[in-house]
């Protein structure tokens, strides 16, 4: 039997400073490993036990760990993971398929074709963007691999009311929105982490998939999953959703994460994958 792990990355398995949720007393707060840095700088961690955990469970030759994110390609491989390289990853939430570090042409391919058919073009949805967003509050405007647009805001001074206006315009069109910390993305929704999961699990034979994630575009990936795991923070957790086969953590921060990993371990312990 072969596991397929898809786990989201930042704000799952990965921390920054801001999002550690260091609430105990500094004497007791886990010890830290850097997984990331940007400009000569430290920016995203995980507990050193978490690191452990996953550098035995992807160390397992029935388990394909496969990193799912929202960034960016040059964005994701910044990231150094603990443990064996994941030979698949997915970026630009489901836009590209890493394979050993590299695109796969076919699979992007067969994205554009459905982004065509199925919603409205990135350049209508980027032009309403940066005409309605507000200089008082925007700090950057990027898209993203050509596949969807994203705004870095100062989240206090965003108006609700320009949110939810912004989120049913997109919705006519064929596009969602998340907010997620001091980011605020539109992606078409046929662009789904969920469907490159499934052609990744296609390609290796895996026949369980298991994974986690904490914003709205993670829903679809874990209920594609047969078993999911959410923190208790973010997007998720703030709309208290959950489904039969997703478990609602109550850990919150940089521990969610552990958990997670944690989790991930028990359940292709208990389906008998581990060191088979």
């Amino acid at each position: 039997m072969t596991v397929l792990i898809a786990s989201d990355l930042d704000r799952t398995l990965i921390y920054s400073a801001a999002a550690l949720g260091l609430t105990m007393p500094d004497p007791v707060a886990p010890r830290l490993l850097c997984v990331e840095v940007h400009e000569s700088k430290p920016l995203s961690y995980m507990t050193e036990t978490a690191a452990g955990l996953l550098a035995e469970l992807t160390a397992d030759p029935s388990v394909v760990f496969v990193p799912t994110t929202t960034r960016t390609r040059k964005q994701y491989q910044r990231i150094r993971f603990p443990g064996r390289p994941a030979r698949y990853a997915i970026c630009a939430n489901g836009g590209q398929l890493l394979v050993d570090g590299v695109p796969d042409r076919d699979w992007r391919r067969q994205v554009a074709a459905r982004l065509a058919e199925e919603c409205a073009p990135l350049e209508e949805v980027h032009a309403h963007l940066l005409a309605t967003a507000d200089p008082a509050w925007l700090r950057k405007a990027r898209l993203a691999e050509d596949l969807f647009a994203y705004l870095v805001v100062e989240r206090v001074l965003v108006p609700d009311e320009w949110l939810k206006a912004f989120a049913s315009w997109c919705e006519a069109r064929g596009w969602a929105v998340s907010l997620q910390g001091r980011k605020i993305y539109a992606v078409p929704r046929p662009l789904t982490k969920s469907a490159a999961m499934h052609e990744v699990a296609r390609r290796t034979g895996a026949t369980t998939s298991l994974a986690a994630g904490d914003s709205l575009l993670d829903a679809d990936l874990l209920l594609a999953a047969d078993a999911g795991w959410r923190p208790g923070h973010g997007e998720l957790a703030d709309a208290q959703w959950t489904a039969p086969t997703v478990t609602a953590l109550r850990t919150a921060g940089v521990l969610a994460g552990e958990e997670i990993v944690r989790a991930f371990t028990t359940e292709a312990a208990r389906l008998g994958t581990l060191g088979a």
